[in-house]
């Protein structure tokens, strides 16, 4: 038996139960043992019964005194009864609809119990339909599964038991001997038997440890490696450095944060290996000034530039706004899918020829027949909109061009060592001079009218306003959808105003047209699901109101929020929520008390954790199985150092030692195989 083997051939499986391994995503042997337990109940701690908690799960070991019986309830159901001690306490066992227990729990036999003790109404100590086994060597940590319903989590364990046994002495260790000392890690085969049946407590801890430090090792190296290859010599070299011809152009001091943002930049682009940046600012920060400042360095040392973001909307805001800064200087050309054919010819013959200095555009940039002469510089915006392949495609426009990613979306530093684990970090931590302050406000759902009349004050006022619905359509909450919402304050409230509608189900050319005509200030007051959440720049925009912010995590409140401020007039986002919980509570404070993006989403990833704060900005990178990156901090360090000085000494991971680190990177990286680790 080795890795590859199928399930089906472990003993205890078949056909059939190979069936219900496989809606697990389980196949292969390797898929079995790296099937790690979700929980586990630890059986071995045996607590008295008058010393048990209430409300925690716990392990009783008692003798039967009275054996089960069974009696109706009201509703046509079972209800069995057993009593237990323990020599000192009396522990009342209930069941519901189990007729086996009768056949199962026997009068003077001793038994464990695991379950949560509650107090029942005559005070005594009872437990609700506990798991029980007889007592024997059992009593040890028990592994809890993934389960399906036929597959069971004891029947699981029993197969990857059997696996185990089969296996014994066969793992093959994955990390070089000098690893394994100098952080003194758990040998491969000890540390996933005990992931599965721990020895005890700290055995479990070690084979975490173990386990946790190769997986973000794996990780670092594969996105080093990936920065690595992406990083082969370069002939785009900015050997004039026109920075400060680019700021006697503006009409604004840039702040220190842009400049040392740009100079960082300006020097990757000096070498030649190319840069590959990303570039993190708050909403507002002045990503664009950035942009256009190394755009200037580029066109000026002969190359041109590309810059493409997810919407057409936002091309065109893009391009407008760089056409003011360069008043003239330079050739900019707008490219999206409803650009008029024959203007699209002449800008793709633009782009071959070299006339053209700079286009903006949508996806429609990275077609086949688009072609540049000397493409030096590309700049991707809102990043986490776009995959990797397709970052790697309009690279590939040129010959290893410099690159810089923008992105809104503040990320936490520890989260950006596995998102962007194959860039450099330049980020602008100060918002520009003059920018209006957002007033934060959260309140109870009873202040609607009071809302809808403060919002109706800036609309006369000329300003313009955002409603944010977290549904669409009707589903099975009482939550009012955006479509219903928008036509309720068209008809009774905003009646002589424009309110629009924006959401995810709408087509791409509808949303276009929306955000535009909101844009143009055709529409005073727009309903939006979070689609809006990355949007336009609309400096007339002053209020906006966010029903049920309970329902988002406290990042994509913060981008919401975003789209407000940022003109000259004072601005105002109002949360309404009635929820009670205390996570809520906290979540809703947080917005109220502070605007820095960046502390914002160093708590929204202590609250919500990794998975749910990355959701679909993953973007196809590999899934941590094991490790957590709020508490494996330390961890996480230790690995990206070690990948580092591993990488250094053996670029190609070709030494004998580290074969198999390097079989282990492919895998976990397998579907970047296109853009170098192959």
């Amino acid at each position: 038996m080795d890795y590859s083997t199928d399930i089906k051939y472990v003993k205890g499986v078949g056909d059939v139960v190979a069936g219900l391994f496989n809606k697990l995503g389980i196949f292969t042997v390797r898929d079995l043992l790296w099937n790690f337990p979700r929980d586990y109940e630890d059986w071995s701690k045996i607590i008295p019964i008058t010393q048990a908690p209430f409300g925690q799960n716990c392990c009783i070991k008692a003798r039967i005194t009275n054996a089960p019986e069974g009696m109706k309830t009201r509703n046509g159901g079972m209800l069995f009864k057993a009593v237990a001690t323990d020599g000192e306490g009396i522990l009342m066992l209930t069941f519901f609809n189990n007729k086996y227990v009768v056949n199962q729990l026997f009068e003077d036999k001793e038994y464990l119990f695991f379950g949560k003790i509650n107090q029942n109404v005559m005070g005594g100590r009872e437990m609700l339909s506990p798991r029980f086994i007889k007592v024997s060597d059992n009593e040890k940590i028990h592994p809890i599964y993934r389960q399906t319903e036929k597959l069971t989590t004891r029947k699981i364990e029993s197969v990857v038991a059997n696996a185990l046994a089969a296996f014994s002495g066969a793992f093959d260790e994955t990390l070089p001997d000098y690893l394994i000392e100098k952080y003194r890690l758990m040998g491969l085969e000890d540390a996933v038997r005990n992931m599965h049946f721990p020895e005890n407590d700290e055995k479990l801890r070690l084979a975490r440890r173990r386990l946790i430090f190769e997986e973000l090792l794996s990780m670092q190296l594969g996105l080093l490696f990936l920065r690595q290859r992406s990083r082969s010599k370069t002939s785009v070299k900015i050997a004039n450095d026109r920075t400060e011809e680019f700021y006697s152009w503006l009409p604004y001091d840039p702040t220190n944060a842009q400049k040392r943002c740009i100079s960082e930049c300006v020097e990757d682009m000096k070498n030649s290996t190319p840069m590959n940046r990303l570039l993190q600012g708050d909403v507002g920060s002045g990503k664009t000034t950035v942009a256009a400042a190394l755009i200037h360095n580029a066109v000026s040392n002969g190359y041109q530039c590309a810059l493409m973001v997810p919407t057409e909307v936002l091309a065109e805001q893009h391009s407008n706004s760089l056409a003011k800064i360069f008043a003239g200087r330079i050739n900019i050309a707008l490219l999206t899918g409803s650009v008029k054919a024959s203007q699209k010819k002449l800008i793709k013959a633009g782009l071959a020829d070299g006339s053209i200095d700079l286009v903006v555009g949508t996806h429609a940039i990275i077609s086949d027949d688009v072609q540049f002469r000397k493409l030096g510089f590309v700049i991707t915006d809102e990043q986490h909109r776009f995959g990797v392949n397709q970052r790697t495609a309009l690279a590939k426009k040129g010959l290893n061009p410099h690159t810089l990613v923008m992105s809104a979306t503040p990320i936490p530093r520890t989260l950006g060592l596995i998102i962007y684990g194959d860039l450099d970090i330049s980020v602008i931590d100060e918002l520009p001079k003059g920018r209006q302050p957002i007033e934060t406000y959260c309140v109870g759902s009873d202040y609607h009218e009071r809302l809808y009349k403060f919002i109706k004050k800036h609309l006369d006022e000329g300003r313009q306003g955002y409603v944010i619905c977290p549904l669409v359509e009707e589903g099975e909450t009482d939550l009012v959808p955006a479509q219903e919402y928008a036509e309720f304050l068209q008809k009774k409230v905003f009646t002589s105003y424009n309110v629009g509608l924006l959401h995810g189900k709408m087509k791409p050319k509808q949303k276009d047209e929306v955000m535009r005509a909101f844009a143009e200030g055709k529409i005073q007051l727009l309903v939006s699901t979070v689609v809006v959440e990355v949007g336009i720049d609309v400096p007339n925009a002053a209020v906006m109101m966010i029903e049920n912010a309970e329902r988002f995590g406290l990042s994509q409140l913060h981008q919401l929020r975003g789209r407000i401020g940022r003109g000259e007039f004072r601005s105002t986002c109002v949360l309404v929520s009635d929820a009670q919980n205390e996570e809520s509570v906290k979540r809703l404070d947080v917005m109220c008390k502070t605007t820095d993006g960046f502390v914002i989403a160093e708590e929204d990833l202590k609250q919500r954790g990794p998975g749910d704060f990355l959701g679909s900005r993953q973007h196809g990178l590999p899934e941590l199985q094991l490790a957590n990156i709020v508490s494996d901090t330390k961890i996480l360090y230790a690995a990206q150092k070690q990948a580092e000085d591993i990488l250094l000494a053996d670029p190609e991971l070709s030494f004998p030692e580290h074969r198999k680190l390097r079989e282990t990177m492919e895998s976990m990286f397998g579907k970047f195989g296109e853009v170098g680790i192959n």
